[in-house]
C-alpha cells in the first residue's frame, strides 16, 4: 500500500507591500472608493453625536468666532492693538477668517482623532481605513457649512459686494482643508502610539494662529512679514478670503506653489498611513 502524502505546508512571509507599487495604488484606489458607504455612517454618527450630547448645540460652530471677532473689535476701537486697514469691515474680516482657520484646524485634528477614537474597533475588525479619514472631512465639510450662515449674514449685513470668483473659492478652500489632512495624515500613525502628539498638537495650533494672517492683514516688510509669508497656511487661507469677496488674488504664485505642495504631502501622507497601519494595529492589539 502507497504511503500517504506528505501533508501540504504553507508558509507565509512577511512582504512589504512597497514592493509592489503598482499593486498597492490599485488596492488604495478600491479602498478609498469602497469605504464611501462606512464614511458616511461614521460621519452621520460622529455629527449626531458631536451635536446631540451639547445644550447649545448647533450655535457651537458660531460662538467661537463671535467671541474672537467681538474681542477683537473693541481691542481695535478701543486703540489697544494696532491691526492695521483691512480690505474688509473689520468684523466680516475676522468672523470670515476664523472660520476658515478654524476648518483648517478641524481638518489637521481630523486624522489623529479618528484613528484614536477607532482603536478599539481597528483591533477587532477589517476595514478600509480610509473610511475614518473621509468621515472626518465630511465632517469638517459640515461643520462649515453652518459657519457659512453666519458668514452669508454678516456679507449682507454690511454689504459686502462679492464677484463672479466666488465661484472659485471653494476650490481655495480644499486646498486648505487637504493641507491640514495630510499634516495630520502624516501625525496619526504615531499618535496611535503616543498621546504626546496630540497634546503637542494642541499646543503648536495658538502660536500658529498668531503666524497667520486671520486677525491681521498681511504683512509685507520685516522678518515678521517674511515668516508669515513662508507659513503654507497664509496663500491658501488668504487666496480663498480673496476669492470669496474682491475677487483679485494677491499672491497667485504662492497659492499655486502651496496648492502643489499640499498635493504631494497628502499623497506621500496617504502611503506613509497606509503602510504603517497595520504594523501599529497589530502593536495596539498585543
Amino acid at each position: 500500500m502507497p504511503a500517504p502524502p506528505p501533508p501540504v505546508v504553507n508558509i507565509y512571509q512577511p512582504e512589504s507591500e512597497i514592493r509592489h507599487p503598482l499593486r498597492l495604488f490599485r488596492q488604495m484606489g478600491q479602498d478609498l472608493l469602497g469605504s464611501r458607504e462606512l464614511a458616511w455612517r461614521l460621519m452621520v454618527r460622529d455629527i449626531s453625536a458631536q451635536y446631540r450630547q451639547s445644550l447649545l448645540g448647533l450655535l457651537w460652530a458660531f460662538i467661537p468666532p463671535i467671541i474672537t471677532a467681538l474681542g477683537l473689535v473693541v481691542a481695535k476701537n478701543s486703540g489697544v492693538v494696532n491691526i492695521g486697514a483691512t480690505d474688509l469691515p473689520y468684523p466680516v474680516y475676522v468672523v470670515f477668517s476664523m472660520a476658515l482657520w478654524q476648518t483648517f484646524v478641524e481638518a489637521l485634528n481630523g486624522p489623529l482623532a479618528a484613528v484614536t477614537q477607532a482603536k478599539p474597533m481597528l483591533a477587532k475588525v477589517n476595514f478600509p481605513r480610509e473610511a475614518l479619514i473621509l468621515a472626518k472631512l465630511g465632517e469638517v465639510g459640515v461643520n462649515f457649512a453652518i459657519k457659512l450662515v453666519l458668514i452669508l449674514g454678516l456679507f449682507l449685513w454690511f454689504r459686502v459686494a462679492v464677484t463672479w470668483a466666488v465661484v472659485l473659492a471653494p476650490v481655495a478652500l480644499i486646498h486648505l482643508v487637504l493641507l491640514g489632512t495630510a499634516i495630520g495624515l502624516f501625525l496619526a500613525p504615531l499618535g496611535l502610539l503616543y498621546g504626546d502628539v496630540s497634546r503637542g498638537l494642541t499646543l503648536a495650533v495658538a502660536p500658529w494662529l498668531l503666524l497667520t494672517p486671520v486677525i491681521y492683514p498681511v504683512p509685507s516688510q520685516g522678518w515678521f512679514g517674511a515668516v508669515v509669508n513662508l507659513n503654507p497656511v497664509t496663500p491658501l487661507l488668504v487666496t480663498t478670503r480673496e476669492l470669496a469677496t474682491h475677487g483679485v488674488v494677491s499672491n497667485p504664485t504662492s497659492f499655486l506653489i502651496a496648492s502643489g505642495l499640499t498635493l504631494v504631502a497628502l499623497g506621500l501622507a496617504w502611503l506613509l498611513y497606509r503602510l504603517a497601519m497595520p504594523f501599529l494595529i497589530e502593536r495596539i492589539s498585543a
